[in-house]
């Protein structure tokens, strides 16, 4: 190997290790400040502002007040926080605009603070695991083929849909099921990839799809969910 080329794998490697501590400090610091030390600025919202992606990336309050949020929140601003709702904002303001950098939002009447301590991390994948519940209501992909189902505690199961159509007569809303798969936890949610699905612990049907073995296609295996 030249020298060159090692002179660039340790500036990399110099370069990812700055990444991953700079992170680390972040996430220390966005948990460590206390936003009620921060101006206050209360009011009602008048209606959310969107992302070029449809995320809520803020709110308009009712005197014109423009109050920024990082897109990360959207889901918590939208079920703790409605038009028409009274609010106080703790955040810094800008000088000549009724513009407000929040650190947090609280819905006055329900008590409830949305605060940013910076944006979720990855994914936690876990070793694969069993587990049994109750079939909610079963999922389609863009061309209505079925690709997984709800189970009634949130979880969603993913398939792909040759076994899912193998599967169909145990795939039906009601239906207990034991599966096997990996989870993947997000601060979204549960999600398990299924290698394995039955009735009962004891009557899994293992999936043969892709075949043991096949190199996987870029995007995934043919037949799964995009």
């Amino acid at each position: 190997m030249s020298s060159n080329r090692i002179r660039l794998l340790i500036a990399a490697l110099a370069a990812a290790t700055t990444l991953g501590a700079a992170a680390a400090v972040y996430g220390q610091a966005a948990n460590m400040w206390d936003p009620s030390q921060l101006p206050e600025t209360r009011g009602t919202v008048k209606q959310y502002t969107l992302s070029p992606r449809g995320d809520v990336d803020g709110l308009i309050l009712n005197d014109g007040t423009e109050v920024k949020l990082p897109p990360h929140l959207s889901s918590q601003v939208v079920y703790a926080i409605r038009p028409g709702d009274a609010v106080t904002v703790r955040g810094l303001r800008a000088r000549m605009l009724p513009l407000v950098d929040a650190a947090s939002v609280t819905n006055d009447a329900t008590g409830v603070s949305i605060v940013d301590n910076g944006p979720p991390g990855p994914g936690r994948a876990t070793a694969e695991t069993v587990l049994t519940g109750r079939i909610a209501t079963v999922l389609h992909g863009k061309r209505g083929e079925v690709n997984g189902v709800l189970l009634d505690n949130g979880t969603i199961l993913r398939l792909p849909p040759p076994e899912a159509e193998r599967m169909q007569g145990v795939l039906q809303p009601g239906q207990m099921v034991t599966v096997r798969g990996t989870n993947l936890v997000t601060p979204l949610g549960t999600v398990m990839n299924v290698s394995a699905i039955g009735t009962s612990p004891g009557q899994l049907t293992e999936f043969t799809f892709p075949p043991p073995g096949a190199p996987k296609a870029k995007g995934g295996p043919k037949g799964w969910p995009k």
